[in-house]
């Protein structure tokens, strides 16, 4: 495949290495959520000649974290590969796993040059397949996109060096600040294009976790319902101290087809675990101070598990929680154009200002609809 619009050959290669970089994390993007335990990693192998670049393959991590994104395109490629640079945005694995090193490959498929955007801080490799690309001669180039490719790989990079899954928290709130009533029927707060922007971040988490509360409060479903993407509905993980969750819950009755997770403490009912088991769910039990789940040992476990990435729907209760933990790497925040007009719950308690204030930075806003959604990021 070649570029739609070719750059000049005479552009400098940092330039080029930059544009088909981006291009290599924009390809990885697109599985985030379906290659848990592995990174979703993107890979293009290009040809330079005179008459400017040209893409020969590309390829994205499977689902299930195999055949890794390297190995793809490099069998798309064939022998079109000798003498080719590959980019990937991320270091090539260099250990022995499920299958043989990725570095392996690259170097019987006679690649001349690496470029890479990051060093994989997993300690099986940790710059040892830069470092045995380069002594068999290959030329590798290292830090090029660094900060975006981080931002793609966050839940690997924080599973490999924190022993936790990277977080998003997202919240919804009307026009004067509410996320519910008081008391009554659940709120809708907004529409179909937000609501449908919602699912489209669902599809690429590989868990949505929230409380027990919302499951007893508004009965959510928890899965991905936009038309092609029903496939891509990820783990649900429900927090619930005491086993509370109904069986008759839509998480519970749909739990044999799509997977859901409680993380109960310890001392939870043996008998209610037992039910909810039985109907599909799996209980994980871990410490809970105070009678209540530590929600920083539920993430532990769960990357223990192979999560990389959490999509936190839990409302203002457990983002409060998070916050005051510093668990949370990643916060969208829908407003309604439409005010509750009456008493109700505030969706931004005092840990969320704070830390929206001290800790992040709004990083993109988009209008969907009569709604509005701001993105932040956390710092540094």
């Amino acid at each position: 495949m070649t570029l739609a619009a070719r750059l000049p050959s005479a552009a400098p290669m940092s330039v080029l290495d930059e544009r088909f970089m981006r291009r290599a994390i924009a390809l990885g993007a697109r599985h985030l959520g379906q290659t848990w335990p592995n990174p979703s990693v993107g890979a293009l192998i290009v040809r330079h000649d005179r008459d400017g670049p040209m893409i020969l393959a590309e390829g994205i991590t499977q689902a299930g974290g195999r055949p890794h994104a390297e190995r793809i395109a490099l069998e798309a490629a064939g022998e079109g590969a000798r003498g080719a640079t590959l980019y990937v945005s991320l270091e090539p694995c260099s250990h022995h796993g499920k299958t043989p090193p990725c570095v392996d490959a690259i170097l019987a498929a006679g690649i001349a040059r690496l470029v890479t955007a990051l060093d994989d801080p997993d300690p099986r490799v940790r710059g040892r397949g830069h470092e045995r690309l380069r002594q068999h001669g290959v030329e590798v180039v290292t830090g090029v996109l660094a900060d975006e490719a981080r931002r793609a790989h966050r839940g690997h990079l924080l599973r490999t060096t924190q022993g936790r899954p990277a977080v998003m928290l997202k919240l919804a709130r009307t026009a004067d600040g509410h996320a519910a009533r008081l008391s009554g029927p659940r709120l809708l707060i907004t529409g179909e294009r937000s609501n449908a922007r919602t699912h489209l971040m669902r599809a690429h988490a590989d868990a949505i976790m929230v409380g027990v509360g919302t499951v007893l409060s508004d009965d959510p479903l928890l899965t991905v319902r936009l038309p092609g993407l029903e496939s891509r509905s990820p783990l649900r993980v429900i927090l619930d101290s005491r086993l509370r969750t109904p069986v008759t819950a839509k998480v519970i009755a749909t739990a044999h087809a799509t997977p859901t997770w409680i993380v109960t403490a310890a001392d939870a009912p043996a008998q209610a675990g037992e039910v909810l088991a039985d109907a599909g769910a799996q209980i994980l039990r871990v410490e809970a101070p105070g009678g209540r789940v530590d929600v920083a040992a539920a993430l532990r476990m769960l990357a223990g598990r192979g999560v990389t990435r959490v999509f936190s729907e839990g409302g203002p209760r457990l983002g409060e929680v998070m916050m005051a933990q510093d668990l949370v790497d990643e916060f969208a925040l829908a407003t309604s154009a439409a005010a509750l007009g009456e008493p109700g719950v505030p969706a931004l308690g005092p840990r969320i200002a704070a830390a929206l204030q001290e800790r992040f930075k709004r990083v993109g806003e988009e209008q969907l609809g009569p709604d509005r959604l701001e993105l932040y990021e956390r710092m540094g």
